[in-house]
């Protein structure tokens, strides 16, 4: 979508520190994070937020899923925890509108979800 902040990243359009990726995700790190280690894992296709699941296909949903859990490996916190965070709209402070899931973890998080 143009002039979407995270199709210009998997564009490389926009500069980003890569983790990982395949054939419908890409996963970077957050340039202000908020955990030790904190990985932004989007699909390639444009999605507004996760409130349009009902609009993905299946394959895309679990691509996601499954890349949080390998960058979750390939950071090294798969063993101690991590948590997986997506954002959907306004009241939620989604501030890009491309559906992400956001990676925390190398410490202990806080038990407050708000």
């Amino acid at each position: 979508m143009e002039n979407c902040l995270f199709c210009s990243i998997i564009e490389g359009k926009i500069p980003s520190t890569k983790v990982y990726e395949d054939e419908k995700t890409y996963a970077f790190r957050d340039i202000h994070p908020m955990a030790k280690t904190h990985v932004l894992v989007v699909p390639k296709c444009h999605i507004p937020s996760a409130a349009s699941a009902s609009e993905v296909p299946d394959d895309v949903l679990a691509a996601c899923l499954r890349a949080c859990q390998k960058v979750a490996q390939s950071e090294g916190i798969i063993e101690s925890g991590y948590r997986i965070v997506s954002n959907a709209g306004p009241d939620a402070c989604q501030s890009v509108p491309h559906m992400h899931f956001h990676v925390l973890g190398g410490q202990k998080l806080s038990e407050s979800m708000a």
